[in-house]
């Protein structure tokens, strides 16, 4: 396993309810965008949590009359309340740096590169992880879903993919759904790209990051292959979650995945790697891959 590039299951959810959602998105990152004030920004995380301002002065030791001057500007919160109110609010690392630097304070969170001398204990620890997850494919992908580590079951799974999606570096997200990537041979693809276009929504929902909107826009436009009939296998296994079922050799494999991060993090670039592993889904699969390791 090497690292490719120095730089995350969604549930189903109703048409209507996720037109209603990324309408509520839209609108809250257009408020982000013109209110610059720490102020509407927490306010914008308090509604997204659907928390009300006593139950966040509850939370956080304050009172409702504090976080309502807060949000209205009538109150500078220091860089304490900052951290509290983001902590309570289940606010991600970076866009807590954001609502510090809106209140006047300095950013509080490092963002240290994945190459960086400080960071081998990490890296060598993600690489003996994934490692050690062989021969069941597992990566990692920071927050624009760039693989920057994979092992070898996911090298496995990407034969056949033209070089021109693995450089400069790999996007797990492109090279699934890519018409000339994985998802010709996804048997299940409709369903595994309603999952995987899920997820981004959920991580747009979370992150005003420009490049995954992009990345989001143009996965979301590939047309499906004409034979992605959106049907299981002919003979169904009762799977306990939604797997990506994929043909290789010849063969029908199918996986279901977990996405792991790591706790508390203090670095917005730890904050923001996620592991991937992917699990046989049936005796088959399990057989298979242990037979191509010897």
């Amino acid at each position: 396993m090497t690292i490719v590039a120095t730089g995350p299951t969604a549930t189903a959810t109703a048409p209507a309810d996720r037109a209603r959602r990324t309408d509520r998105t839209d609108r809250t990152d257009r408020t982000d965008r013109t209110d610059k004030g720490v102020g509407p920004l927490l306010r914008a995380w308090r509604e997204r949590r659907r928390i009300s301002q006593l139950e966040l002065a509850l939370r956080a030791d304050s009172s409702a009359r504090h976080i309502s001057f807060i949000e209205t500007g009538r109150s500078r919160p220091s860089e304490e309340m900052v951290l509290r109110l983001a902590e309570h609010l289940d606010v991600p690392v970076r866009e807590r740096n954001a609502l510090l630097v809106a209140a006047g304070h300095a950013p509080h969170y490092p963002e240290t590169p994945l190459d960086d001398p400080a960071m081998d204990v990490l890296r060598d620890g993600m690489e003996r992880l994934i490692q050690g997850y062989e021969p069941y494919p597992a990566l990692v992908v920071d927050a624009g879903y760039t693989v920057v580590a994979a092992n070898r079951g996911i090298t496995m799974l990407l034969e056949g993919v033209p070089e021109k999606l693995m450089t400069p570096a790999p996007n797990a997200m492109r090279l699934t759904l890519h018409p000339e990537g994985l998802a010709p041979r996804i048997r299940n693809l409709r369903e595994w790209r309603g999952h995987l276009l899920a997820q981004m929504e959920r991580q747009l929902a979370l992150h005003r990051s420009e490049p995954l909107r992009a990345l989001y826009e143009e996965v979301a436009a590939y047309p499906l292959p004409a034979d992605a009939s959106g049907t299981e296998p002919a003979e169904p296994v009762p799977y306990f979650a939604l797997p990506m079922v994929i043909e290789h050799d010849g063969r029908t494999l199918s996986f279901v995945s977990s996405i792991s991060t790591f706790n508390t993090p203090m670095d917005v670039t730890v904050a923001e790697l996620a592991i991937e592993t992917f699990l046989p889904a049936d005796p088959a699969t399990t057989k298979y891959l242990h037979t191509l390791a010897g």
